[in-house]
């Protein structure tokens, strides 16, 4: 089965409806910097909540999930079963405390604790990390729609950077954060859809997906050993707590979600639901890998022989599905980029003008300069992103060292918040310091795997699986901050 003209109908309209609902929202957004970055702080509950959903799952979370579960097993559902304590930290710690300092800044609270070159540091890290994440999400849109339309890469990673900068820049907060919602429905729905035609189009009925997959392990969450070289069931969930309390109590685009409903009891509810609703949105998708493994097993004359594991599940999307549902599944998978995108665009802007402009203006910028920084800001993030994604189709070699030194001083911003919410009376100089020995700490383990064998420095490689990279990196920067601090206040008393 090809894809056919009422796929392409189904994929135009949603995609072009999205766009022009998104941009509906132009009139609302125009009233000032707090309506384009928060809404006034009046979107409904479930909105937000799954725009919160739709921001945590992007077009790599779509094909990469569904990918890695045909290739091996439900090792990466593990991640999601950390999601539970990142929520419920979110709802004890991290939105009663912005709220309470009533700022859209997810980096306000740093320069309180630690003074304007923390917040300074963060917030730049922040926006190289989204640069470079925009354009790894356009590159890796097109890649599967170019398999399964046939378009040119670089007019699909165009096309799509203008439609959703444009509902972006023109819908502030409010446009993304609806925009999401609808994108994250058809996404459900596109998933769900697909999980239940590969279950009962076995040849031999349900039964024969189960036993097929039971038979070569791929249910299994991964070893339960306590090796720390590979990706077992406690490094996965490890390191998926420590990414999710990153995402959930630092990250620009969870936190100014918080500031967007109507009061603390409301954020509470939406990041509640939205984190939690990806716990079985992710277990669909692993068990959509799954059951392709079963599917292709049982018909191998339906698959090409080496098509790559990422690629099985884009075949099936385009060859397996009956006609429109094709064009929904595409357009799910899109949304997805899209939401990803648009949330990158609208928060970098935020942290541009909260963080930059009225931070560093010695006068009170008037709403029509804030309105000028958000709309020229929104307009470069997006340029850039599109200019990203163009150039790592030939330059991937820079852009991924780029894309590794941006996460390595990135992930330094967990173990400095978390250092400053717990130590109460830690000193900026002992801040400064944890946090060079924590970047330290992050460039060797994320180095570690381009050492070559032969080489002379071989020797000084880390030993440990890359995802640990975030938790050792964080507890360096924790732990030291504190026991500096534990240190001076001792000598201070026996002083």
């Amino acid at each position: 089965m090809e894809i056919t003209i009422l796929d392409y109908l189904v994929f135009f309209i949603f995609v072009g409806g999205v766009a022009l609902f998104g941009c509906s929202f132009y009139f609302r957004s125009r009233k000032g910097a707090a309506a384009f970055t928060a809404a006034e702080g009046s979107l409904p509950t479930w909105v937000v909540g799954m725009s919160i959903f739709a921001t945590f799952v992007s077009s790599i979370s779509f094909l990469g999930l569904p990918g890695d579960a045909y290739k091996g097993n439900w090792n990466p559902f593990v991640f999601s079963l950390s999601i539970p304590i990142a929520t419920w930290l979110a709802a004890k710690v991290f939105i009663p405390l912005y709220r309470g300092i009533n700022s859209v800044s997810a980096y306000h609270y740093l320069e309180m604790r630690f003074g304007y070159w923390a917040r300074c540091y963060v917030a730049v890290c922040y926006l190289l990390t989204q640069l470079a994440r925009v354009g790894s999400i356009l590159l890796l849109l097109a890649l599967p729609l170019n398999t399964m339309f046939g378009w040119d890469i670089q007019t699909i990673i165009i096309c799509t950077g203008i439609a959703t900068l444009i509902y972006t820049l023109l819908g502030g907060i409010a446009a993304v954060v609806w925009t999401d919602a609808i994108q994250g429905i058809i996404l459900i729905v596109g998933a769900v859809a697909c999980a239940a035609i590969l279950t009962f189009t076995m040849p031999e009925g349900p039964g024969q997906l189960f036993a097929i997959a039971s038979e070569h392990g791929k249910f299994s969450l991964g070893s339960f050993g306590a090796s720390l070289t590979e990706p077992t069931f406690w490094v996965v969930l490890i390191y998926g707590l420590f990414v999710n309390m990153q995402n959930y109590g630092i990250d620009q685009n969870y936190v100014q979600r918080y500031m967007t409903t109507r009061s603390t009891a409301e954020a509470v509810k939406s990041t509640l639901f939205g984190g939690l609703l990806y716990i079985p949105v992710s277990l669909v998708f692993v068990y959509i890998g799954t059951a392709l493994f079963s599917y292709y097993t049982a018909r191998p004359e339906l698959l090409p022989a080496g098509t790559p594991s990422d690629q099985v599940f884009p075949w099936f999307i385009v060859h397996g599905l009956p006609t429109g549902l094709t064009g929904l599944v595409i357009a799910s998978l899109f949304s997805a980029g899209m939401s990803t995108i648009a949330t990158s665009i609208n928060s970098s802007a935020t942290i541009v003008l909260t963080d930059f402009a009225k931070r560093l203006s010695k006068k009170e910028l008037s709403e029509k300069k804030s309105m000028r920084v958000l709309y020229a800001t929104s307009f470069v993030v997006g340029a850039l992103g599109i200019i990203m994604g163009l150039m790592m189709m030939r330059i991937d070699g820079v852009l991924d060292a780029w894309w590794k030194l941006a996460s390595i001083f990135s992930g330094g911003m967990l173990g400095l918040f978390l250092l400053g919410v717990v130590c109460k009376t830690v000193r900026r100089a002992h801040a400064v310091v944890a946090v060079i020995l924590g970047l330290l700490t992050i460039a060797w383990m994320s180095l570690s795997p381009l050492i070559n064998e032969g080489s002379p420095f071989y020797r000084f490689h880390s030993p440990l699986h890359t995802y640990l990279t975030i938790v050792f990196g964080t507890t360096v920067i924790f732990l030291t901050g504190f026991l500096l601090t534990k240190l001076t206040n001792r000598k201070a008393e026996n002083a």
